[in-house]
């Protein structure tokens, strides 16, 4: 696609201008602002791309907000143009899992900050909406949260066999919904004598652009246009 976009002579700014247009909702940025504020180590776990991820986040400074951005690397090359590499090199060997993409396994990604000195014996709070979001659901402990976002994907396979996640599962619909699940687990947890050592664990809710998923147009040209990043909160 980006090669594409390239050829018919879209620039790298008009593909930046395109990406600070997708909307943020406003309690989503409160919603990050507040859990950075209260010492959360938010990170960020997306199926987009650094340059796409950046942009976004910058644009409504809250860029300072991430300790990790773990995605598809992506960067201007000498010629101006964007180049995106996968996650996982699939080509040369594969990841092994059948249900996410060949070029990125989040479960994977989430074992290895579950294996890390700052995730282990905490707990999580994963928010997400998309079918490559039920392999870490399914990672999860009984302990932790999974909060699927409403008649898309993730809600719909985790519907269907409740029984494969053993996290405790709490449904949104909107960033005023989701906000407002988010503050109160936070506080559960802040609350909780006997965890002092809480991990929280946020993923994708930050819109940004997705080449794997609905299209807008810069000029008429198709780019990557809608759904959710995502993020990744561990509470120190």
């Amino acid at each position: 696609m980006m090669k594409e976009l390239h050829s018919q002579g879209k620039t790298i700014e008009d593909i930046a201008n395109c990406l600070i247009q997708a909307p943020l909702h406003p309690n989503i940025i409160s919603a990050i602002k507040s859990a950075h504020a209260s010492g959360c180590d938010l990170r960020i776990l997306s199926d987009a791309n650094t340059f796409f991820i950046e942009t976004i986040l910058k644009h409504h400074g809250i860029l300072d907000c991430f300790a990790e951005i773990n995605t598809n690397p992506g960067f201007v090359d000498g010629e101006g143009k964007l180049v995106i590499f996968p996650f996982h090199e699939f080509k040369s060997s594969s990841h092994g899992c059948i249900l996410c993409p060949p070029n990125l396994c989040k479960g994977m990604v989430l074992e290895r900050i579950q294996r890390s000195k700052l995730c282990q014996a905490k707990q999580i709070i994963y928010v997400g909406d998309g079918k490559n979001d039920f392999c870490p659901s399914m990672k999860l402990s009984a302990r932790d949260y999974v909060l699927p976002r409403k008649n898309l994907k993730l809600w719909d396979m985790i519907l269907a066999d409740s029984s494969l996640v053993k996290a405790q599962i709490h449904g949104w619909s909107d960033g005023e919904e989701l906000e407002a699940i988010l503050k109160d687990l936070i506080s559960l947890i802040h609350n909780d004598q006997h965890n002092r050592h809480a991990t929280t664990f946020y993923h994708e809710f930050i819109p940004v652009m997705d080449c794997k998923e609905e299209t807008t147009s810069i000029s008429g040209s198709p780019v990557a246009g809608s759904l959710l990043t995502n993020a990744v909160q561990l509470k120190n």
